[in-house]
């Protein structure tokens, strides 16, 4: 055997043959299939559009943030107002509730020298305490010089009540210079309420109006209840009244006194003194009762009682008029009457009190005979 054949048959003895059963032909891959797409702007366009749209909401979100804060600053601004305001509010009340007091001292009919004294320093010095408590508030830049003008107008009120005290206090014994002296210091008080309207008020309004500040109110706050009590013939009524009852002096010369001039229903018929009247008593009964200065001097304090007879009690209702002037005609209201008594004659009366120097007084006073009636009765 040859070299040759040798290697034949080596070849042939490990190479396996070829075959072919089972076998299919070979098939080229296959490629996936792409989707389709819409077409889009030029590849290079693609990150310049994305860059213009972060710009974009990054400055929606800066301008959001802007107004969140700007609100923020202005709920802040809004509640530091509301809450100076609000002090102001309490402030301002009791301060009127002081003036409605010295309002009641000084007309009460039965008040006597040394109480009224006192009454007046008390309020005095509830007053000065308002001053402080004002003094003390936290109030916002802008109102600084309103807010000063609004403690000066309470410091007037307490300098009137000290000047209306040491002038009730003082040892004259001309009414006249005592009227004058009281009108000096009562217009302290008038002036508290100018200064707070005008020098207060306002300019807290305009302020709050500048700066865009709206639901919040810039609080009132009238001391003087009845202006004509700074009035120097009222005040030397008031003088005269007071020191009379408690040294036992006299009144101002001249005549003095009240005539009752009416009675009547209100809204209904006007009482008569010689026939029955018959009422219908609604839960809204009231009367009103007129009745004139008939003297020559200005009076203060002026009480009216009226009186329906009823067992085992009488229902009384009283009021005080603070002032009336020579040939002055006043109407007051009686309401709130009460259970009164049905279907039986009964009597209203109704008396105006005497004041200091009064001589006649049977024209003060009447009685009228009435029977009340149940509603739709």
């Amino acid at each position: 055997m040859s070299e040759r054949d040798s290697t034949e048959i080596e070849f042939d003895f490990f190479e396996e043959p070829a075959t072919t059963e089972g076998a299919g032909p070979e098939r080229a891959p296959r490629r996936p299939r792409r989707s389709r797409r819409p077409p889009g702007p030029p590849s290079g366009l693609t990150p310049l559009l994305r860059l213009i749209g972060l710009i974009s909401l990054a400055i929606l979100v800066v301008v959001l943030l802007v107004f969140w804060v700007s609100s923020c600053r202005g709920e802040a601004k809004k509640d530091t107002y509301a809450d100076y305001m609000g002090d102001v509010d309490r402030i301002a009340r009791e301060s009127e509730q002081i003036g409605g007091q010295l309002n009641s001292a000084l007309t009460r009919a039965d008040i006597r020298q040394a109480e009224l004294a006192r009454t007046l320093d008390g309020l005095a010095n509830r007053q000065a305490q308002l001053v402080d408590s004002a003094d003390e508030l936290d109030r916002p830049g802008p109102l600084r010089a309103a807010h000063r003008e609004m403690v000066d107008a309470l410091q007037f009120r307490v300098s009137g009540l000290q000047g209306i005290r040491n002038a009730f206090s003082s040892r004259t014994t001309n009414a006249t210079q005592a009227g004058d002296l009281l009108s000096a210091q009562a217009r302290r008080l008038v002036a508290s309420d100018v200064v707070w309207d005008d020098l207060f008020k306002d300019p807290a309004r305009q302020e709050l109006s500048r700066q865009g500040i709206r639901g919040v109110n810039v609080p009132d706050s009238n001391f003087v209840q009845n202006p004509s009590l700074a009035n120097p013939t009222t005040m030397q009524s008031v003088w005269q009244r007071v020191r009379g009852g408690a040294s036992g002096g006299t009144a101002s010369p001249g005549l003095h006194g009240h005539n009752l001039v009416s009675v009547k229903v209100a809204g209904g018929a006007t009482l008569s003194q010689e026939e029955l009247n018959e009422i219908v008593a609604t839960t809204d009964l009231s009367f009103e009762v007129a009745f004139e200065n008939s003297g020559d001097s200005t009076e203060t304090g002026v009480q009216v009682t009226l009186t329906i007879q009823k067992s085992p009690e009488p229902i009384v209702r009283r009021q005080t008029v603070d002032v009336t002037e020579p040939k002055q005609e006043k109407t007051i209201v009686f309401r709130n009457i009460g259970n009164v008594p049905f279907v039986r004659r009964t009597t209203l009366a109704v008396e105006i009190k005497p004041v200091p120097g009064e001589t006649k007084a049977d024209n003060n006073s009447a009685e009228y005979p009435v029977i009340f009636s149940y509603p739709g009765g």
